[in-house]
């Protein structure tokens, strides 16, 4: 329901109550079902991604698919200097059927990864190129995205840390490599270690959210609702991101030197002195002039008071609640429903259950 969000992502939710081996089924008919976004296949195991391909095929058909992307799936490399196996099945998988992937290695420096910039640019580099020379040798012309995710972390506990400027280096220097190449370039995201939407949240998010927009980024993968790590999500953190997101969509619009955008008559109109309320110009504009934020609250202290005093958390917590009660799932055909349903009832009764 997002009009910030152009792609539905990955793993929204995992329902760990069901096997291992059959849950990717319930998740990637949740994308087809209740989204008309892209979305991320399954990558665990190369018959699961093989089963993603199957389930998209009845909703767009094999033609369509054969070329157009519809399905964009994050290919994470088993930092350092090594790629498995089961990750390779999938991006062969989806390379073959002509879908996206996303080459990425995922690294905490200083612990897969030298602990500075260079080098931990040097070795995402290498560990991109492998994988997507391998791409190209399955299917020659396949959709590949260069992707870098890479975070520093504390030396004296270990856990990751976000809103540093190491990562920002990081990104800025994988961009530029990932343009040189000529690739399309992924990175993330409002990042933070925050348990809650708090001022440790905000400052961590923002701090490596421009960095990406600022680097060029061309497909931001964890852009809403990343806490504790990436180990949780909260909902009015979702909110809160893609606001920040739809803000960051008129920042890359760049300047307007249309006719229009410079607006020379309205500077002629108003003339030295005078205010440029009343101008034509400015009431033909005024409504798209600037961003607005849904979240942000710019009343008097007063006015704020009378209201109830409300943080962001608050604002966005009655936010996610109302586009919850007034969602309502895109057209699918009823065939095609029943169709996916029955392919997973076959597919879940031929796979055995297993929990890891």
């Amino acid at each position: 329901m997002t009009p910030h969000l152009h792609h539905s992502g990955g793993t929204v939710v995992e329902p760990v109550d069901i096997p291992v081996s059959k849950r990717h089924l319930d998740m990637v008919y949740s994308h087809l079902k209740f989204s008309d976004k892209p979305f991320m296949g399954s990558v665990t195991a190369p018959e699961r991604a093989e089963d993603s391909i199957a389930l998209a095929e009845m909703v767009f058909g094999k033609d369509f698919l054969a070329e157009n992307t519809v399905i964009t799936s994050l290919i994470n490399a088993s930092s350092p200097m090594c790629w498995d196996a089961t990750m390779l099945g999938a991006a062969e998988a989806y390379a073959r059927a002509n879908q996206a992937t996303v080459i990425s290695p995922f690294i905490v420096a200083g612990a897969m990864a030298p602990v500075t910039v260079a080098g931990v640019a040097a070795q995402t580099l290498a560990e991109a190129l492998a994988g997507m020379a391998f791409i190209q040798l399955v299917n020659p012309g396949a959709p590949t995205v260069f992707g870098s995710f890479a975070m520093s972390m504390s030396m004296q506990t270990g856990a990751p840390t976000f809103g540093t400027p190491e990562p920002a280096l990081m990104l800025y220097t994988m961009a530029a490599l990932a343009r040189r190449l000529g690739v399309p370039f992924r990175s993330g995201g409002n990042l933070c270690a925050s348990k809650i939407p708090d001022a440790q949240a905000a400052s961590e998010s923002i701090s490596t959210f421009i960095p990406a927009i600022l680097g060029g980024v061309n497909f931001m993968l964890h852009s809403a609702g990343w806490l504790e790590g990436g180990l949780s999500m909260g909902y009015e953190k979702f909110i809160i991101d893609a606001d920040q997101c739809g803000l960051a969509a008129n920042l890359v619009k760049g300047v307007d030197l249309s006719e229009n955008g410079q607006a020379l008559d309205a500077i002629k109109e108003t003339g030295p002195g005078q205010h440029f309320l009343g101008s034509e110009h400015t009431l033909a504009n005024f409504e798209t002039a600037f961003a607005v934020s849904e979240i942000a609250n710019n009343d008097s202290y007063e006015q704020w008071s009378e209201e109830g005093s409300l943080d962001s958390a608050q604002r966005a917590n009655s936010i996610w609640k109302k586009m919850l009660k007034n969602y309502e799932p895109p057209p699918l055909e009823e065939s095609i429903d029943e169709a996916m349903l029955d392919f997973i009832a076959k597919r879940k009764s031929e796979l055995p259950d297993e929990f890891a």
